[in-house]
């Protein structure tokens, strides 16, 4: 029955609804008239025998044009009591103007009362009666019950939204507004947050929908960090920005993003400051592929350049991005031409003939290998990719009188204890030194933590394993780290590279730092699902601590030292760290890539040491020498040739 009621066209449901109130209406005419005179015969029949013929005639009419058939019954809420109470007003009073035009003597007044009330409560308990059996009788048997947090107008969407779906079924709202609490939406009561404990128990709540679109992130983290002990899965909707036309779909509800629990506010960008390198500009990025490169060109784009050229490794990534920023330059409504050249860093002469070819204005070098343990292993390819790479790019943006160069460096060149922090403060001191002996090319380097989303973060591992039922895996219980999401970190290296004045080194404020563990478990819990440990045997999802990988930091730092000013962002900070004049440097340069050249990595971390005074391996060189005897260290796919003295990889 239901299945053939709701594939039938609109315009047979509103006759079958016209249909009914004429029949429902005659018989509360013919109700009112019985408690009026406490019975009914054939002569009343008689007497009011105009009127009743009229009621059809006259209310269905009236219902049409105020738009009571309109309606869809299964979406109607409070809204159609007004509605209901207009058309049964006008009916009555235009049925009581034609009893006296009859001239129907003697006509009780009370009939008229009893009517009204009866085709009120007639037409409200019809349509809402008929919604809730359309509801629950469309209702999926697998519809999770969930509760709505927000009972203002996104809500109210949202709650429009999950009836028109049989995934979800709305079982109870809740609020802090107090003012609001103990009312209805759509039929459904709002609650006190406080009541959430008794009410998940009580309607069997399994997820929770946060209906919250204008509240900041400050004030999100605060109420998932409520949530957090229901154990529940909680979903968010999108931002107010988002709900165009006032419309809102089950398929934009998303899951709690890591950027959510962190509650950080984004400061909103200078717009002077992103135009300043940019518009109307020619400009270049390396490493346009990867997760920075490619973030810095979609906001570049943004930006009106007059080219954007693009260079990266990958084959892949680069065309990727290149289709990306093209179907963007569409949407965007923007004609710009876009430049990809497939090539290396490394590339001296590729490098002079791209900036031959066209007069770059702005350079941000993304290119870089990241991956700590990687690099470790590695660590002959990562100083050629980031030490030497940068030199050779920098060195052919100087010749080229390129005006402002970007490098976008890392929390991890603090002190660092690994190959590739090394190696990206090495980075930093070429670009210092290059600034000191030249005043053609504006140098400046931008210091940040982890990005969210990036190819090397935890988040998506973690959310893996969670989908996959565990277990998580974590290096260290103590692991704490930076977090900012890659789109603010684009931004802020786009206005902090408008600031430099040559040889700066800009940190990010990259507000408080995560400990590992603890994301790892609210990530769990706002799954829905319990961590598995001595305390919860019946968790769901263990966590296992591996140990730290190579090279790894427990804490992470954004300071060598403390001579740090602010500047006119307050998201960005300028550091004075030391420098090395660079002839001294020069020297340093041309013994590390003699002995990269043979790979001689006992002398490479001796020089490593000596030009970045701060780094302290995890390991000594007597660690690497004993795992190479024991034929479990392969570097750079060479054959470990080791002796007591020296430890090298050849060919």
């Amino acid at each position: 029955m239901l299945h053939y009621l709701i594939n039938l066209s609109r315009l047979q449901k509103q006759i079958i609804a016209a249909s009914l109130d004429a029949v429902c209406l005659l018989v509360t005419f013919l109700l009112a008239i019985w408690l009026r005179y406490e019975g009914f015969n054939d002569e009343l029949f008689r007497h009011y025998f105009g009127l009743i013929i009229s009621i059809p005639l006259i209310s269905v009419p009236i219902f049409i044009r105020i738009g009571l058939y309109r309606a869809v019954v299964r979406f109607i809420d409070q809204k159609i009591i007004s509605t209901i109470l207009i058309g049964a007003s006008t009916s009555v009073l235009l049925l009581a103007f034609i009893g006296i035009m009859l001239h129907i003597m003697p006509i009780s007044r009370a009939i008229f009362g009893f009517y009204w009330a009866g085709v009120m409560i007639y037409l409200c308990a019809s349509r809402f009666i008929a919604r809730t059996w359309l509801l629950n009788a469309g209702m999926s048997e697998n519809a999770i019950p969930v509760c709505i947090y927000g009972g203002g107008k996104a809500g109210a969407l949202l709650a429009g939204a999950l009836r028109s779906g049989g995934e979800y079924v709305c079982v109870a709202f809740v609020d802090d507004n107090k003012h609001i609490q103990g009312s209805t939406i759509a039929g459904i009561k709002v609650h006190s947050p406080a009541d959430l404990d008794n009410l998940v128990p009580k309607r069997d709540i399994k997820q929770i929908l946060l209906a919250l679109p204008t509240i900041s992130k400050a004030r999100q983290k605060q109420i998932l960090d409520q949530l957090e002990h229901l154990k529940l899965k909680i979903k968010v909707t999108p931002s107010i920005q988002s709900l165009v036309n006032g419309e809102l779909r089950v398929q934009d509800i998303r899951d709690v993003e890591i950027e959510d629990l962190l509650g950080r506010n984004q400061v909103a960008p200078d717009t002077r400051l992103l135009a300043t390198c940019i518009t109307n500009k020619h400009v270049m990025v390396t490493g346009a592929g990867g997760s920075i490169g490619s973030e810095l060109c979609r906001q570049i784009v943004r930006q009106k350049p007059k080219k954007l050229i693009l260079l990266d490794m990958s084959e892949y990534a680069l065309y990727a991005i290149e289709q990306e920023l093209s179907a963007l330059l569409s949407q965007l409504g923007l004609e710009l031409e876009i430049l990809p050249f497939l090539g290396s860093v490394l590339d001296a002469a590729k490098l002079d003939k791209i900036f031959s070819a066209f007069p770059i204005d702005t350079l941000y070098h993304a290119a870089a290998y990241k991956n700590v343990p990687l690099v470790e292993h590695n660590p002959v390819e990562g100083i050629r990719n980031n030490v030497f790479g940068t030199l050779t790019v920098a060195q052919a943006a100087m010749c080229a009188k390129v005006k402002n160069f970007v490098l976008i460096s890392t929390d991890k060149a603090v002190r660092p204890t690994n190959v590739m922090g090394t190696t990206k403060r090495m980075a930093e001191l070429i670009l210092q030194a290059c600034a000191r002996k030249q005043h053609t090319t504006r140098f400046c380097m931008v210091r940040f933590g982890n990005v969210l989303g990036s190819s090397g973060s935890v988040v998506p591992l973690f959310r893996k394993q969670i989908m996959e039922g565990g277990p998580i895996t974590l290096t260290h219980p103590e692991i704490t780290r930076y977090f900012m999401t890659i789109p603010e970190a684009a931004q802020l290296v786009l206005q902090a590279g408008a600031m430099g004045e040559g040889g700066d080194v800009f940190v990010l404020d990259m507000g408080e730092p995560v400990k590992i563990v603890d994301l790892a478990r609210r990530m769990v819990h706002l799954s829905g699902l319990e961590v598995k440990s001595e305390t919860t045997p019946d968790g769901t999802i263990e966590i296992q601590h591996v140990g730290l990988r190579p090279g790894e930091k427990l804490f992470e730092e954004l300071l060598i030292g403390d001579n740090v000013e602010g500047t006119t962002h307050p998201l960005i900070m300028r550091a004075q760290e030391n420098e090395i004049p660079w002839d001294k440097l020069n020297n340093f340069l041309q013994e590390l890539e003699t002995a990269c050249n043979d790979f001689n990595y006992a002398e490479i971390r001796a020089l490593l040491m000596k030009i970045v005074a701060e780094y302290q391996p995890q390991c000594g060189i007597e660690d690497l020498i004993w795992q190479a005897t024991q034929g479990s260290t392969m570097q750079d796919d060479k054959k470990v040739v080791t002796d007591s003295k020296n430890l090298r990889l050849l060919p």
